[in-house]
């Protein structure tokens, strides 16, 4: 099997990190070690992958038995586990986002680049049966010139309760469009093959974050205490984003918001269009014809609904480390592009233009602040989430 003799070590031991350990265990790799702060955490890990746990990341990535590291925690301890795995000659798989700020996903990006070590940032929905049945149809030319694509990432209500470390904005970084709208718009940037951003416009939206009635319903809210919490991130994010070569996204991400929830990916084409939910395993095409008569085509494919992004991902993640190359998609390059635009998009929020998007050397961003988040945070990494992101 592909991770046959590879060692993983998981670090954040919530719902994320059993389903990376339980996806891992199925392709043959041996989940050998995890850690979190929380004991319970580590004896209901250590008790179903028969795994050594550690309370802190810096125990674990030292292990001689960790080959390769995956991080699940909440994005401000992305930087200082991923930099720690990677200077201890580990390869690592960061939960997206790349970081809690673009500062942060820099530093990550430089020390990636130093190292001799795989790096990947988990985006699953790109591995998803609808995106490879997409980039299948692509590749033949089906669809001409891809010039617009409409990203929705919306729930009607589902936003985390206040206590959580998702509404903490030195935690996350930011709300629904860190949490959920990054998924949308890292599979609108994959789509278009990373082009060259020359602009980005946004709003971002603080609106419903003290209203009980719009909490998650699935129960990640029964924490919730308005009056005794402060919500200062963002429930919901429009934004629209040019290309140098004319190709446009428009995004929408809402933890809440008073319309129907939508997970619709849309991309329209000069041959053709496709539409499907982000994730899901099926794709529907929609073309125009004049053959016999002027007339509508639109075609349905169907995926094998066994076959998830998230198993995909980390069996590229596991062939990369077997075959001792750098992977050829979730790279740190890719996910600093995505942060870059996040980061634009509450530039423009906050100045009410558009802006522009810098791409400095990863080495002169390395410079520009040589204090990496370990050294500036003693606090050791905090609980990962149960949530599945």
């Amino acid at each position: 099997m592909i991770g046959t003799g590879i060692g993983v070590g998981i670090v954040g031991l919530g719902g994320m990190g059993h389903l990376h350990a339980r996806s891992i265990d199925e392709l043959g790799g041996d989940v050998v070690a995890g850690a979190d702060l929380v004991p319970e955490q580590r004896d209901r890990f250590a008790s179903e992958f028969g795994a050594t746990t550690y309370e802190t990341h810096e125990d674990l990535v030292v292990d001689d038995d960790v080959d390769a590291v995956i991080v699940t925690t909440p994005n401000r301890f992305h930087e200082p586990i991923t930099v720690a795995a990677l200077e201890a000659g580990c390869h690592v798989l960061v939960e997206k986002p790349l970081a809690h700020t673009l500062e942060s996903a820099e530093r990550i990006a430089a020390t990636a680049e130093q190292s001799d070590g795989i790096c990947m940032v988990g985006f699953h929905n790109r591995h998803a049966g609808s995106m490879a049945m997409f980039g299948e149809q692509h590749a033949r030319g089906r669809f001409g010139e891809l010039t617009h694509i409409e990203a929705n990432y919306v729930r009607r209500r589902g936003v985390p309760g206040p206590g959580s470390w998702f509404t903490d904005p030195d935690l996350a970084g930011g709300g629904a469009l860190l949490d959920i709208g990054v998924h949308a718009l890292d599979l609108a940037l994959y789509t278009l093959d990373f082009p060259e951003i020359t602009e980005v416009s946004g709003v971002a939206r603080t609106t419903f974050g003290t209203r009980e009635e719009y909490a998650d319903p699935d129960g990640f809210g029964d924490n919730w205490d308005a009056e005794a919490e402060t919500y200062e991130v963002d429930d919901s994010v429009s934004a629209f984003i040019r290309t140098a070569d004319g190709q446009t996204i428009s995004l929408e991400a809402a933890w809440a918001t008073n319309r129907e929830e939508s997970m619709d990916f849309r991309i329209r084409g000069t041959e053709a269009g496709a539409q499907f939910d982000i994730g899901d395993t099926d794709i529907e095409l929609l073309e125009a014809g004049t053959a016999g008569v002027e007339h509508y085509a639109d075609t349905e494919l169907t995926g094998d609904p066994s076959i998830t992004g998230y198993a995909q991902q980390d069996e590229q993640f596991l062939s990369a480390i077997a075959a001792g190359r750098q992977p050829e998609t979730n790279t740190i390059e890719e996910a600093l592009l995505v942060q870059r635009v996040i980061d634009a998009i509450y530039r423009s929020s906050e100045s009410g233009q558009a802006e522009a998007i810098e791409m400095p050397e990863l080495e002169m961003a390395a410079e520009t602040d040589p204090t990496t988040e370990t050294e500036r945070d003693p606090e050791p990494e905090a609980e990962a989430s149960t949530r599945l992101e």
